[in-house]
């Protein structure tokens, strides 16, 4: 089983750890790039992932790969970034996350529905 970094120096380097915790750059790039070759798709990942080429990766890949990292168990580059903009980051458990949205979900239809009930008094007033 491979070591992830637990402290990276800049963005670059989080995603790269990323991208090694989520099966390596020809396999992230691969989902990232289905249209073009492995090969060529992993070339412009790596080149994306090195701040002295041109290349970057636009806001929707970045989500997309810290989304593969966090299923492969690595909060690395997530935390990295929380920490540049001043948060603390911790991973949520799916199922946790299911049970507060579904009670959040609840909670609104409740509230709709008392305010569903106001309105049709008023309206037959």
């Amino acid at each position: 089983m491979q070591q992830n970094a637990l402290f990276v120096e800049n963005v670059n380097e989080a995603l790269r750890e990323a991208v090694k915790a989520a099966g390596g750059v020809k396999v992230v790039a691969s989902k990232l790039r289905p249209e073009l070759s492995v090969d060529d798709a992993s070339t412009w990942l790596r080149d994306c992932l090195n701040p002295s080429r041109r290349e970057r990766l636009d806001p929707e890949r970045v989500v997309f790969i810290l989304r593969l990292a966090r299923e492969a168990g690595s909060h690395v580059a997530m935390q990295f970034i929380g920490a540049e903009c001043g948060y603390e980051v911790r991973a949520v458990d799916p199922e946790d996350q299911k049970e507060r949205l579904q009670r959040e979900f609840l909670d609104g239809v409740a509230a709709l529905t008392v305010l569903a009930n106001r309105l049709q008094r008023t309206g037959s007033a």
